[in-house]
């Protein structure tokens, strides 16, 4: 396998019919919506990627169009925890298979193991990717042990100094009641 560019169009139908393979990096700057989930950090980090097309034939003996996409990357994300940079490792093995309509991959996606996809001579390879590098981070980022010492109890002197001095309120009733001034 070469090294290509990410296209940004695939012709999925005839990748898979011609059965190629290719397979790339790219840095994450050529992906905006996962430079704004590292906050701008790591540009100039990997994102190792891998397509393969395939024509696979159903019960029927009909063609379907397959895609079988790899990625690999590591991304720069803020601990939840500590509040440190951590790196997050994704590896992302996924399988497509491709349908000529909406109606049919709407019907046919709840219940194949595989992702439906639909068809179209100018798909987003670019765009699947970078999905599918989103899907797969954690909800919250965070080291499996984080390298500072966690603060984990809180404590403000002037909270807890503040309730001393707060007076009773049926204190204040009583001396109110007896005419004596608090």
């Amino acid at each position: 396998m070469k090294q290509e560019t990410l296209p940004i169009h695939l012709d999925v139908k005839a990748f898979a019919h011609a059965a190629r393979t290719m397979s790339g990096q790219d840095v994450l700057s050529q992906f905006e919506r996962l430079m704004q989930e590292t906050q701008g950090l790591g540009s100039e980090k990997a994102l190792n990627w891998s397509a393969c097309g395939e024509l696979r034939g159903d019960e029927a003996g009909a063609e379907q169009v397959w895609l079988h996409l790899t990625i690999d990357a590591s991304l720069p994300l803020i601990c939840q925890r500590c509040m440190g940079p951590v790196d997050i490792a994704v590896l992302v093995k996924q399988s497509y298979r491709f349908c000529e309509s909406e109606e049919v991959a709407a019907a046919q996606d709840a219940e194949a193991e595989e992702d439906v996809l639909v068809l179209s001579p100018t798909f987003n390879l670019r765009e699947l990717i970078e999905d599918e590098v989103l899907m797969a981070l954690p909800l919250v980022p965070r080291h499996e042990n984080c390298p500072v010492e966690l603060k984990l109890a809180v404590a403000d002197p002037a909270f807890d100094a503040a309730l001393v001095e707060k007076s009773q309120p049926f204190a204040v009733l009583a001396k109110l009641k007896t005419g004596k001034p608090g």
